[in-house]
């Protein structure tokens, strides 16, 4: 693969006709050795962010050989490439040939469910194994997150109590799982699903084995600056403390977008202005999915092979390439006054969800990929010399 030191360097040397990926590795190896120093317990990536190899070797190279699937699709790519790979299929609600297959052909031992029913069709499908370590899942408020899950996946307190109660005797090990939702930009959404979780340990009178918080650690955008990432962490340590689990009780972690979104870049082309809006090679049916319904603002760098862009910045709106009114990101995107057919532009933090949600509609696709050795646009950590720490949020 190419490496370039800068998307500068990748325009000036081929003046790129279709939208390029651009990989920063590093970027993920950092912030993959961040969680594992300093978050109290075992970290899994949640492979749906990011299932570029490129980017999952740079996080198991930092230590991280535990993964979140939700697909048989993810156990085939990570199964046999890592050695000791530990896979948690940790999607509430699987095909009986999904488990079947995820038990007996890539060794998955653990497995989320949110009802009786689920659970009946791990046990048929696994042929009641006496292995199996189960995770409940816990519906708990979205209400601080870009992306709501609650509606879709979990259990009340109640059933999960019940459910808790029914894989007991059947589990190795129990667990439950709950998700506060992608880009939560609260550190209190863990504490309160973390209490709700000790009532229910309460309540019950069960051990658990396992509590896994999941996933909805941010990144960091224009429009969404969270607080910095230690203030998560800290919360889950100290409200961890005071649920009644016992010692052995492992804590685990599945970030996603915060290990991966500063891993990459996308690099597109202005083809067109029409006052305020650009018209650009790539959109939200491609790389840039958060930027159109969710409305995230992602940060962006101008560039032209030559010439100089005017000092006055403009907001701007942008439109993707296809015919659909929807291929539109509203932003504001913060860019020289000046812009103009031609010019190129930089746009960060695609590392979480970019190569994930592209699609070939209208025929517009592109996969070319490249590696940059820059840093990225924005970044919530930063190099001392000792480890990666955060920069602030």
């Amino acid at each position: 693969m190419e490496l370039f030191s800068s998307a500068r360097s990748l325009v000036q040397q081929h003046e790129p006709d279709r939208p390029v990926t651009c990989l920063r590795p590093e970027m993920a190896n950092r912030a993959a050795t961040y969680f594992k120093n300093r978050f109290p317990g075992k970290i899994l990536y949640a492979v749906k962010a990011n299932p570029r190899l490129e980017i999952i070797d740079s996080i198991y190279n930092a230590g991280i050989n535990h993964f979140e699937i939700a697909s048989l699709s993810e156990a085939e790519l990570l199964y046999g490439r890592y050695p000791e790979c530990h896979l948690a299929y940790m999607h509430p609600i699987k095909s009986r040939g999904s488990i079947k297959n995820a038990y007996f052909k890539y060794g998955v031992r653990d497995f989320a469910l949110d009802s009786v029913d689920e659970l009946n069709k791990i046990l048929v499908s696994t042929d009641y194994a006496e292995d199996l370590n189960l995770f409940v899942r816990l519906a708990v408020p979205n209400d601080y997150a870009e992306f709501n899950l609650s509606q879709k996946f979990g259990a009340s307190p109640a059933k999960v109590a019940h459910i808790l109660s029914c894989i007991r005797p059947v589990s190795k090990k129990i667990g439950i799982c709950f998700h506060v939702g992608s880009q939560c930009m609260s550190p209190s959404s863990f504490s309160s699903a973390l209490k709700t979780v000790g009532q229910i340990i309460r309540s019950s009178g069960l051990i658990l084995d396992i509590i896994d918080v999941g996933g909805g650690f941010p990144s960091i955008y224009p429009n969404l600056a969270p607080p910095p990432l230690d203030a998560y962490l800290d919360e889950i340590r100290t409200i961890k403390e005071r649920i009644p689990v016992i010692n052995k009780c492992e804590i685990w972690a599945e970030p996603g977008r915060a290990l991966v979104a500063e891993g990459a870049s996308t690099l597109v082309r202005v083809d067109h202005r029409k006052e305020d809006h650009l018209y650009i090679n790539d959109g939200t049916y491609g790389s840039l999915f958060d930027a159109g319904f969710p409305g995230f603002v992602f940060p962006v760098k101008p560039i032209r092979k030559a010439g100089n862009f005017s000092a006055s910045l403009s907001p701007y709106s942008l439109f993707g390439p296809t015919c659909d009114g929807l291929d539109y990101m509203k932003g504001p995107f913060i860019l020289p006054e000046d812009m103009k057919e031609g010019d190129y532009i930089e746009i960060g933090q695609t590392g979480a969800y970019g190569c994930t949600m592209r699609t070939r509609f209208n025929g517009f696709y592109s996969d070319r990929t490249v590696i940059l050795s820059d840093l990225p646009i924005l970044s919530m950590y930063q190099r001392s010399s000792h480890e990666w720490q955060l920069v602030g949020g």
